[in-house]
């Protein structure tokens, strides 16, 4: 492995989509949803809690840790892959950019974003799509019996709230502007430029890609994700119809719009 990238990006934003169009570059191992920062955040918990590290030298300490998670992130994909770049993604890189940049200095990141309104609406399709596991959530949880209180319980949860909360922290630190942000909406009305985007900040030469036909290279079984779980891609790279509106009621949209101002400002939706 010549290079590691990441890739940490809102649900639903098309995550999968990107990892599996430069999955196309036979250079590129791409990774579905990644466990190896799992690995770091034990590995953080018990050199910051166990009494052997703390009783020696605390510079000394710092540096060993350090290199032993970055020399493990290094293994760990040597010994998945020879291919020259890997794509790691993760939605937890956008909350742990400060110990990211301690390990691996100077990371690029890709952040795919969405309308959140459309993001909600994707959640709100599965919940419907799937009526034999609502029985818990929506008889016995009183709070899941409206779209609006649904929109409610995952703007407080994993991972629709958490990921929002970890792009506007990233916005307040200016992570950010080290980021590449690419928007799900962008990608899929003209893949060719926002895939030149990729590259260019990956300074990497450009490849021509299939965006007609872009076969499944990353694989996940959805069923540990719940009702929720949706890592299938279509081949082909089309827009998506926005209807919001008509899943969330306009009021209910326009709530989300309010609640979310700042990005809907930042990422340039109307």
């Amino acid at each position: 492995m010549e290079k590691l990238f990441f890739q940490s990006s809102l649900p639903r934003s098309g995550s999968t989509l990107l990892q599996n169009i430069m999955g196309q570059n036979p250079d590129f191992y791409t990774t579905p949803t990644s466990g190896i920062i799992e690995l770091l955040y034990a590995a953080k918990e018990r050199y910051t809690n166990a009494s052997e590290f703390k009783t020696q030298d605390k510079k000394a300490m710092e540096q060993a840790f350090l290199s032993f998670c970055g020399g493990g992130i290094h293994n760990y994909f040597e010994s998945l892959t020879d291919k020259k770049y890997v794509i790691d993604k993760s939605r937890g890189w956008l909350g742990f950019q400060g110990f990211l940049n301690s390990i691996h200095p100077n990371p690029k990141i890709i952040c795919m974003v969405r309308d959140p309104r459309a993001i909600f609406t994707s959640f709100e399709k599965k919940f419907r799509a799937n009526p034999l596991s609502q029985v818990h959530t929506a008889t016995i949880n009183k709070g899941y019996n409206t779209t609006e209180k649904r929109i409610d319980h995952w703007i407080q949860d994993p991972p629709i709230g958490l990921t929002l909360e970890r792009l506007y922290q990233a916005l307040k630190e200016n992570y950010t502007s080290k980021m590449l942000i690419l928007r799900f909406e962008d990608l899929t009305f003209n893949p060719q430029k926002e895939i030149e985007k990729v590259y260019n900040y990956l300074e990497l030469p450009q490849f021509k890609h299939d965006f007609n036909n872009v076969e499944q290279v990353t694989h996940e079984d959805d069923t540990f994700h719940g009702i929720y779980g949706d890592h299938q891609i279509r081949q082909q790279v089309k827009p998506v119809k926005s209807d919001y509106n008509q899943i969330l009621g306009v009021d209910a949209a326009n709530w989300v719009k309010n609640r979310y101002q700042w990005f809907y400002d930042t990422f340039n939706y109307s």
